[in-house]
């Protein structure tokens, strides 16, 4: 008899999970699948679980492909449950080939293909409980939300679109996603939202349609570069019932809600200074050396370092003052924006192509908090005191990239609709729109245009 053995969440059971375990049945004679415990996928950075262990198992049983059901609770079960039932087949879905390669030591290792343009429709559609997910534009992030987003129950990514041909067609050979260059509404009419990873001057044009067709979106910064262009569109979501959110990861890591909370509760005092500094040395030939008019410094990272000042100071601040230093083609490779309230000063610092500290500074009259670099990545900040030897430590890890958080707090705000927004409020993206409006004329003065 020969053995397979394949493991998985199965909430929100559907039938792209149906077509899996038929085809792990037929690989062997007798299936073996192990459905993770909740507190196990918590661990393991699975997001958004909805349905109870005891449901999951049930949807299971209900296929008639399992010949037995077992838990899973914790790391390194999988070699443990291959050794005790004597497995022959390890398997699972294409989108985690080579992260169980290691198993081939004890079995074959079998990753299933997706297959394209597989329905996501519901065994239990009646309640809605999958998000439809569309990507627009296949380059360098794409790849890591497709991937992140199968941590996070209740989304799924169905389809992308990319008017490079190129692109899309090397996308859709890794992913096997249908991936259309020549027909978006082909595209939209396949999702039930967007998340929008194109070239940052398309953004917003990207967003309108988006909210037009009836879908929501989640949007990579900068959104737009003006404020009356960003609260267009969030008028446009509000009066349409749809969710409208802009793409920064830090605002949903769940270390930076533990931050605000200790710099806003009195524990360093009143706050005086804020530093959040963000820069990375882009590689040649990237957008961010070469695209003057739609990248630079501050439009790919301004946004980090405007962040917790807006969360924690607000965003009616008296003046700002934006400097940067450009490169050889006259693309900002550091700038600084700095930020002047009642009582308080708070500096936004980005870099492509200048490489400094990228830490976070909240400075009180009582005491300091430091995050680390990188903070907008960061699972732990300190407070610091007077006494050097009064150290305070917190710690909130994370998985991943941070982008599952991400989509979880989007997928959160779609299925609730009467919840409150507050890791980053519509009237925040707004605020960071108006500075990135004041950069933009700026620039243009300096560049000669």
């Amino acid at each position: 008899m020969k053995k397979v053995i394949t493991y998985g969440s199965f909430d929100l059971f559907h039938e792209g999970h149906y077509k899996l375990l038929k085809r792990a049945k037929a690989l062997g004679d007798y299936l073996i699948v192990g459905v993770t415990t909740e507190h196990f996928d918590t661990m393991r950075g699975k997001l958004n679980l909805v349905d109870p262990i005891m449901t999951r198992i049930e949807n299971v049983k209900a296929t008639g492909f399992a010949d037995e059901i077992i838990v899973e609770d914790h790391d390194g079960q999988k070699i443990e449950d291959i050794q005790k039932y004597d497995c022959d087949i390890f398997t699972v879905g294409s989108d985690w080939t080579g992260k169980f390669d290691y198993l081939n030591a004890y079995c074959k290792v079998v990753y299933l293909e997706r297959t394209p343009d597989i329905s996501s429709s519901l065994i239990r559609r009646e309640i809605g409980t999958v998000v439809r997910i569309g990507i627009i534009g296949t380059g360098r992030v794409a790849p890591r939300f497709f991937e992140e987003s199968s941590y996070v129950s209740g989304a799924e990514v169905v389809a992308a679109y990319n008017p490079d041909v190129e692109s899309a067609k090397e996308f859709n050979d890794t992913y096997q996603l249908p991936t259309y260059v020549d027909d978006f509404d082909t595209f939209l009419d396949k999702v039930d939202a967007l998340y929008v990873a194109s070239p940052n001057e398309t953004h917003a044009d990207y967003v309108r349609k988006g909210l037009e067709a009836g879908k929501h979106v989640l949007c990579e910064k900068p959104m737009t570069f003006t404020y009356d262009e960003a609260k267009e569109l969030y008028d446009m979501a509000k009066s349409k019932g749809l969710k409208l959110m802009e793409g920064i990861r830090a605002a949903y890591l769940p270390v930076f809600q533990q931050i605000l909370s200790t710099a806003k509760d009195g524990t360093i005092g009143k706050i005086c200074s804020i530093e959040a500094c963000f820069s990375r040395l882009p590689q040649i030939g990237s957008r961010e050396q070469c695209d003057y008019k739609y990248s630079g410094a501050f439009l790919e990272y301004g946004s980090y370092g405007m962040l917790p000042i807006f969360k924690l100071l607000g965003v009616d601040y008296n003046d700002v003052e934006i400097d940067s230093i450009l490169g050889e083609n006259k693309i900002d490779i550091y700038t600084e924006a700095r930020f002047k309230y009642d009582g308080c000063i708070a500096t936004a610092k980005a870099g492509a192509g200048v490489k400094t500290e990228g830490h976070l500074i909240i400075s009180g009259t009582k005491g300091y908090i430091l995050v680390s670099s990188p903070w907008w990545l960061a699972d732990s900040f300190e407070v610091r005191y007077e006494d050097p030897n009064r150290i305070e430590r917190h710690r909130a890890e994370f998985q991943g990239g941070g982008f599952r958080y991400e989509i979880s707090e989007f997928i959160s705000k779609i299925k609730d609709t009467n919840g409150k927004e507050y890791k980053l409020t519509a009237g925040e993206s707004r605020a960071m729109a108006r500075v990135i409006e004041k950069f933009m004329e700026q620039r243009k003065q300096i560049q000669g245009e």
